[in-house]
């Protein structure tokens, strides 16, 4: 588990890791031994002339001293390690999250994120603040006490040293009957976390239904099972909890018997015996205490593992030697790209020159959303190129790459924060003026004007507290003043009403204003201005031209507009 615990780490926090293990470890030697100089104590003051003993008195006095310095250094620094590396693994965690494909991003990750990111690294984390301290402790002092006991009387010290393979075996046995139980009991959390989430995102269908009242019947599920999976794990280490503490007492005891019998035999000394039995009190409790470590360490190693798998995933691999692109024209040639078993995006070739609009039309799952994505390069292509300036997609530095390209999402996420911290997100080191003048371009202005609080109004988690229209006048200021050559728009005015998509539509405007845009619409009027328009079905290239040539050639793009138009003549 500490391979893996230091690879979760990284080599950044691999050296003071392996100092405390070090510190620890040396501590829990110093503890064992401290305890021989009982002999030589018990024994003066056992004897004829107790004065005797306070020479070993001192030493063992000091040896305490030296101890209890030790485990104060050990555990203090078993804490500082611990919560810099909670820092630590957090900030690593985030960043490689930041770089998987959104592909990784599938059904189940958002709980299962979502659980790791909280309690998973805290009780990660906890391995080294609080376990490993009583972990070594509990292996590597009873060891040492059990060279004490060799060295004070070999047959005492062999009875002592046969229950070590035992009870190792008993903590093997109980790891491996509850790895099982465990992994079950991880899932069913992550599946309990996911359900929870989705309760919550629910809230307004099951209202809308009429089902305020009545139990979410998928939640209480997965509720019910995590409860049954704990239970399976729980009684699953119950066989080693009793298979240990049944170990170390008939361990005691035989130390017992045979020590009497020793003595009664005259072939060890009453000192001896009474230190030995203190020994053999010392290594009961730690080792008594290894079921409560070792289920707190499965459940531990458990997030490790699941962590180390995340850590492990390979994102999108960058450039070694990056290139830079010479212009802000883009090109798909031949691009294909698999979902699954499912071919999105099937031998597509376009071009849009640099300065130039593209609609891309087509009933839904055609691939449009993809094509964008594949610009960006949230996915790479299987087959084929993308091509931004004339480079591949792939051969630019990603930071290059986004930093050319604004994005406005038909659904817009805002952080919980004011207005402006969302905006400046798009630049986080624009000047007042900028933020101001990218707020008017998008008719944002309006917006703050009429809430409480201007720009220091607080937009919620996700931007709950602004309606639709306000969260896309937010998103198209925050890309105005991003002000990248590329602009990316996926059907950014679908869902608004007619008040806010006027709006919206004349940020777009200033937003497309000499740039390469490409734009995902349902709304004709949006691709009217495009000067090409690509009409995508099942990830093929159907037709391409302007709108007029489209419409005059009578093909599928100009029965798609047909019918987009039919509501509206009817209005």
């Amino acid at each position: 588990m500490i391979r893996v615990l230091l690879r979760v780490l990284g080599r950044e926090y691999a050296r003071p890791m392996r100092r405390t293990v070090a510190l620890i470890s040396t501590t829990a030697v110093a503890e064992g031994l401290s305890y021989a100089l009982l002999v030589p104590v018990l024994r003066a003051l056992l004897g004829s002339t107790p004065g005797d003993a306070w020479p070993w008195l001192i030493a063992f006095g000091a040896a305490v001293t030296v101890y209890a310095g030790l485990r104060y250094s050990s555990d203090l620094s078993g804490f500082r390690v611990g919560t810099a590396l909670l820092r630590g693994l957090y900030h690593r965690l985030g960043d490689h999250l930041a770089r998987l494909p959104i592909g990784w991003y599938g059904a189940g990750r958002v709980g299962e994120v979502s659980a790791l990111a909280s309690h998973g690294v805290l009780q990660a984390m906890s391995v080294i603040a609080h376990l490993l301290a009583p972990l070594i402790y509990a292996c590597v002092t009873p060891l040492t006490i059990v060279v004490v006991m060799l060295a004070l009387n070999w047959h005492m010290g062999l009875a002592a040293l046969a229950a070590v393979p035992v009870v190792a075996a008993i903590q093997t046995w109980t790891g491996r009957s509850t790895a099982t139980g465990d992994a079950e009991r991880a899932e069913r959390d992550h599946e309990a976390t996911g359900r929870v989430i989705e309760y919550l995102q629910a809230q307004p269908v099951l209202r809308a239904g009429g089902r305020t009242v009545e139990r979410f019947r998928l939640l209480d599920d997965a509720l019910r099972e995590a409860q049954r999976a704990s239970r399976r794990s729980t009684l699953s280490a119950l066989p080693g909890a009793v298979g240990l503490t049944l170990v170390v007492q008939a361990m005691f005891t035989v130390l017992l018997a045979l020590g009497a019998y020793l003595a009664i035999g005259g072939d060890i000394g009453v000192a001896e015996v009474l230190t030995i039995l203190v020994l053999a009190a010392r290594c009961a409790d730690p080792l008594l205490s290894l079921s409560d470590i070792g289920g707190r360490l499965r459940g531990a190693r458990s997030v490790l593992a699941e962590l180390d798998t995340v850590l492990r995933t390979e994102p999108l691999p960058e450039a070694p030697e990056p290139v830079q692109p010479a212009g802000h024209d883009l090109e798909f040639e031949s691009a294909v790209f698999r979902h699954g078993d499912r071919t999105v995006i099937d031998g597509v070739s376009l071009c849009v020159p640099e300065g130039q609009r593209l609609a891309v039309v087509g009933p839904s799952g055609a691939g449009k959303s993809t094509l964008l994505q594949l610009l960006a390069r949230f996915y790479d292509v299987d087959a084929g190129t993308v091509r931004v300036g004339g480079v591949d997609v792939r051969a630019i530095s990603t930071e290059v790459l986004l930093a050319q390209i604004a994005i406005v999402f038909q659904d817009v996420y805002l952080f919980d924060g004011t207005i402006e911290e969302n905006v400046r997100l798009g630049r986080p080191d624009a000047g007042e003026a900028e933020v101001r003048a990218a707020a008017t371009a998008a008719r944002l202005d309006e917006v703050i004007e009429r809430l409480p609080g201007g720009w220091a109004a607080n937009v919620g988690e996700g931007g709950a507290l602004l309606s639709g229209g306000e969260r896309q006048r937010v998103s198209i200021a925050r890309a105005l003043l991003k002000n990248a050559t590329i602009v990316l728009l996926d059907e950014v005015t679908s869902a608004l009403d007619p008040v806010n998509e006027a709006a919206v539509h004349e940020g777009i405007e200033r937003l497309m204003a000499g740039r390469t845009v490409v734009m995902v619409a349902h709304r004709m009027r949006t691709v009217r201005r495009a000067d090409r328009v690509v009409f995508l079905d099942g990830g093929r290239t159907v037709e391409e031209g302007s709108h007029d040539e489209l419409l005059r050639h009578g093909g599928r793009y100009a029965d798609f507009w047909s019918m987009s138009m039919a509501p509206v003549a009817s209005e």
